[in-house]
């Protein structure tokens, strides 16, 4: 049995899409706030199969693209000291710093470790005993109790070389902050839906209420878009502006109580944390608590940070593409010196980018409205 069939399910693709246009008179324009539902809209082709007075408009919710330059600088330096193992995820081993990535740091002879599982980072450290092991932890409050689960092993196995570089950040304060932006012109939230399980759907109901308008949690698959977009177009039509659930089979009002609680036992929020492209978003990061503060590689290894903030390549607009204030396409250097091999750019960089996306589904959208 296919499970994931249904959700892709062409027929039901296209029933939804009648359902969309019959509904929708109003001119919306929907942010997507995750980047993995940019790669859903772009991959199986949503945008043709909705009115063209629909439109969505790309956020700020890949981890990886709104990491800041100085942030990556410090894992640089970091990684760059003297009996260092340092450890992270994915594609943020290929992000630029001022003058770097730890990639390239890597194959300098840093050494630079990508990991498969989290986890496997107390291993690193159990079986390298005189060395100092980072762990550069990232991502919104999907990936955070995954570190504090971390933090927790640490503790409880007693061992002493792990310290951890804390850039986890949070979902709603940047909603907030791009809708205060005037130049904002977002109709309604498609919300994530991975964040929305640790989470639970009720911390978009300030969001909500404040900006009265939509925010429908979905889940990846195409059938979860478009149900969700019928739902906001609904409530569009009718006048209505409420936090919806699309994604029942996974996502509840209140999330996963025992991952929050884990993680608020190790972590509390950042006064200020600067995103990549928006600026100091108050309170929309989080940092090791105090009483843990001998974790905290930012406070260990003070001396080694830099201090001076480095801006984005002058041709890059990254940062208007996570406002939601310009397309990938809109970029000069696009798909021309910006590319997946060498990024510019963030949004680039990342599988959840949105330049990624348009770059590596945007030839199936030719001569279609993007």
């Amino acid at each position: 049995m296919n499970l994931i069939e249904g959700f892709r399910n062409p027929a039901h693709m296209r029933a939804l899409s009648k359902l969309i246009y019959k509904e929708s008179k109003t001119p919306i324009k929907i942010m997507e706030v995750c980047g993995g539902h940019t790669h859903t809209i772009m991959k199986y082709g949503i945008i043709q199969l909705l009115p063209k007075h629909i439109e969505f408009i790309h956020g700020p919710g890949c981890p990886v693209c709104i990491m800041p330059k100085e942030r990556i600088d410090a894992a640089l330096a970091l990684a760059s000291s003297k009996d260092v193992i340092f450890t992270t995820l994915g594609d943020m081993i290929r992000v630029p710093g001022s003058k770097s990535s730890l990639q390239e740091l890597r194959a300098r002879g840093a050494d630079v470790r990508a990991l498969y599982s989290p986890l496997d980072v107390l291993k690193i450290a159990n079986e390298n005993p005189t060395k100092k092991v980072i762990f550069f932890a990232i991502g919104f409050e999907t990936t955070t109790p995954m570190s504090a689960a971390i933090i927790d092993k640490t503790l409880k196995e007693g061992i002493k070389n792990i310290s951890f570089f804390s850039n986890h950040v949070l979902v709603p304060e940047p909603m907030e902050a791009i809708m205060l932006d005037e130049n904002s012109k977002i109709d309604a939230f498609l919300g994530p839906s991975h964040v929305s399980v640790i989470t639970g759907t009720k911390i978009y109901e300030r969001v909500c209420e404040k900006f009265k308008m939509p925010i429908v949690v979905a889940g990846f698959e195409p059938i979860d878009v478009m149900e969700a977009i019928l739902k906001i177009v609904k409530q569009v039509e009718e006048g209505r502006y409420e936090v919806e659930n699309q994604y029942i089979r996974a996502v509840s009002r209140d999330g996963n109580l025992h991952a929050q609680k884990l993680v608020d036992k190790y972590f509390e929020r950042r006064a200020h944390f600067n995103w990549r492209g928006i600026g100091d978003i108050p309170n929309s990061a989080l940092k090791l608590k105090d009483e843990y503060a001998f974790l905290d590689a930012q406070i260990i290894f003070k001396d080694l940070i830099p201090k001076e903030h480095k801006k984005d390549h002058k041709l890059c607009i990254c940062g208007d593409i996570l406002k939601g204030l310009a397309k990938p396409y809109d970029c000069k250097v696009f798909g021309k010196a910006c590319v997946p091999s060498s990024p510019i750019g963030s949004c680039m960089v990342s599988s959840e980018g949105a330049c990624a996306a348009y770059y590596k589904y945007g030839s199936l959208l030719k001569g279609r409205r993007v």
